[in-house]
């Protein structure tokens, strides 16, 4: 498999919404990118705010980018701000160093796309994002 799906993406949005309500979050935005970078589905929650598209989508961008999760972005932020402050500049949707944007790999193990979730903690947002991959029987 070397591309997501337009059904795996949405499974991958259902099952992260539905995680979401499950734990009682905050309302949550979620994209779904291809391996590069194109949005294949997306959703927004009730009154999850105007800003939280792009920042979904610049947290699975980001992952794309820099091929390891926001999570771990965040991490690389603090040790090496100045590079990560640059490489955010260069990318088209941004990157938001900070846990959310999962990439998922298909059967093979490759990359074949990334989930950004945003609008609650987040810790919360990559559980939301874990949760909706799995449901999509791939992995991140």
């Amino acid at each position: 498999m070397t591309s997501i799906s337009l059904d795996q993406a949405q499974t991958i949005v259902d099952g992260s919404l539905k995680e979401a309500r499950a734990l009682g979050l905050k309302p949550i935005s979620v994209a779904v990118l291809d391996a590069g970078g194109h949005m294949i589905a997306f959703a927004r929650e009730d009154g999850s705010s105007n800003l939280r598209p792009q920042i979904a989508t610049a947290k699975a961008s980001g992952a794309l980018a820099l091929g390891v999760s926001s999570r771990a972005i965040g991490e690389m932020a603090i040790e090496r701000p100045t590079f990560i402050n640059a490489a955010a500049g260069l990318n088209p949707a941004g990157i938001v160093p900070a846990a959310g944007g999962v990439l998922v790999r298909g059967s093979d193990g490759a990359v074949i796309g990334a989930v950004g979730v945003t609008g609650d903690t987040s810790d919360n947002d990559e559980r939301a994002a874990l949760a909706g991959i799995k449901a999509a029987g791939l992995a991140a």
